[in-house]
């Protein structure tokens, strides 16, 4: 059964949604203000968001920002504004979708159904990462370049999935850290580079002419991107 969360101010909004969602075989949860988002998440597993805009204490667009640096799950967006420029910033932030209030249910339940099956096609293509001729396989967590098998310490396996699974996006050095290393980044703490250093060694030792990672100076690092 695919869980549901529903952040919502509007408490008669909040329970029609709800109520029809449960109606068609879903687990519902529902908050109603901007607070205690992301600790529901880490104590919960979701498969969807369904997000307003303005909530109290906290708003949509910090949360889903906030959501978006830990988590790849759906996020709908329903909202009163309906400017394309709205629409447009916060799809690029990280919304899956975006509904505009008044809504129609039938529509809410084809968007979900939608970004579900998404995501399960995605996650069913993912067992295996595969970028030029480096491999992971996610499930025996193994790495291999040119056929050959890396010895990775799973810090190193870390990084490069997380790269290879979003190669059009900067990571700055916190946001790498924290989603490698799950605890908070320390600017004076050399860890992080230190295995970008060993991993691009070990990379270099079996195919010493190409490049895996890019340094973007000032902001992070990425997966190389070949320059047009």
């Amino acid at each position: 059964m695919n869980k549901i969360l529903i952040i919502e101010d509007d408490l008669e909004i909040n329970a029609l949604l709800a109520d029809f969602l449960k109606e068609k075989g879903y687990a519902v949860h529902c908050q109603y203000d901007g607070l205690h988002v992301l600790d529901f998440l880490n104590k919960e597993k979701i498969d969807l968001i369904i997000l307003d805009i303005m909530l109290p204490y906290r708003s949509g667009d910090i949360i889903l920002s906030d959501v978006r640096k830990k988590s790849t799950i759906p996020v709908i967006i329903i909202s009163a504004k309906e400017t394309t420029q709205n629409k447009i910033d916060l799809l690029r932030l990280g919304a899956d979708d975006y509904i505009t209030k008044p809504f129609d249910m039938e529509e809410v339940l084809a968007r979900i159904e939608s970004n579900l099956r998404r995501v399960q096609f995605q996650n069913s293509q993912t067992e295996c990462l595969q970028y030029n001729n480096l491999t992971l396989d996610l499930e025996k967590n193994t790495a291999f370049l040119n056929g050959i098998e890396l010895s990775l310490t799973a810090k190193e396996f870390g990084i490069l999935e997380l790269l290879m699974k979003y190669p059009d996006k900067v990571f700055s050095k916190s946001n790498l850290f924290q989603s490698v290393w799950d605890t908070e980044y320390i600017a004076e703490d050399n860890t992080l580079n230190v295995h970008i250093s060993n991993l691009r060694n070990k990379l270099k030792a079996i195919c010493s002419d190409t490049e895996f990672i890019d340094t973007v100076w000032g902001i992070g690092y990425r997966l190389h991107k070949a320059k047009d």
